[in-house]
């Protein structure tokens, strides 16, 4: 059996694509509308599958902040590959524009045997190229060569909202430097601090004055012994 074709769109790049694939294709060729989270226009999923689907997006929105929809159709066609045809339906229905382009759109060309999945800007950290690709051929691909469509879907949905869960639209990821960065400030306010003591106490510069005060003294034998008092520990 053929396998499955796979494309990922990163939103970024979506503007450019789907300014090529309108001026390649006279005539502005007419998309399909959405149906909330799930457009079946392929009418291949069942209805139990659709509500799961339905039920992962909706949670996940409802958590992070992030849009993501499930599109079936049943041919790319004008367009040439599922890539093209995601790219103008993903800018034409504006998926993550209110979450500013925290958006993610899973599209199934049925007939073509094709999918892409098309991520906003702001998920690349949680959901890089690598990542997505691997969700593709472990759900997507593996299901829909054998017809289950919709357990291929609702797997994906499942594995992206499982990457996203910590996500939130709004709120900086915490990278692990900041806190060093903390840190590190600390320990260098602290050591200008003792620069400045240390200046301020010109006998600790040199040990002579130490010296004349017994706090070193020569063993008589050639080596250079010493005490420690409780105040050199620190």
């Amino acid at each position: 059996m053929t396998s499955i074709r796979i494309w990922l769109t990163c939103a970024g790049m979506l503007l450019g694509a789907a300014q090529i694939a309108h001026a390649s294709y006279p005539g502005s060729p007419k998309l399909p509308e959405p149906v909330g989270y799930v457009s079946d226009h392929a009418q291949v999923l069942e209805a139990d599958w659709k509500a799961r689907i339905r039920s992962v997006c909706e949670d996940l929105e409802r958590k992070t902040g992030v849009e993501m929809v499930v599109v079936t159709v049943p041919k790319a066609a004008p367009y040439r590959s599922a890539q093209e045809y995601g790219s103008a339906l993903y800018e034409r229905w504006g998926i993550g524009t209110a979450q500013q382009e925290h958006g993610l759109m899973i599209l199934a060309v049925i007939e073509d045997r094709q999918a892409s999945m098309t991520v906003g800007r702001p998920l690349y950290g949680q959901l890089p190229k690598d990542r997505i690709e691997q969700i593709g051929r472990e759900t997507i691909e593996q299901e829909f060569r054998h017809g289950h469509y919709g357990e291929g879907l609702y797997r994906a949905v499942v594995s992206l909202a499982t990457h996203l869960q910590d996500f939130r639209v709004g709120v900086k990821p915490r990278s692990h430097l900041k806190g060093l960065g903390i840190w590190l400030t600390l320990a260098m306010v602290v050591g200008f601090l003792w620069f400045l003591w240390s200046v301020s106490r010109p006998d600790l510069r040199h040990p002579y004055g130490r010296i004349r005060r017994g706090e070193f003294w020569g063993s008589g034998r050639g080596g250079f012994g010493g005490r420690l008092s409780g105040d050199s520990w620190r």
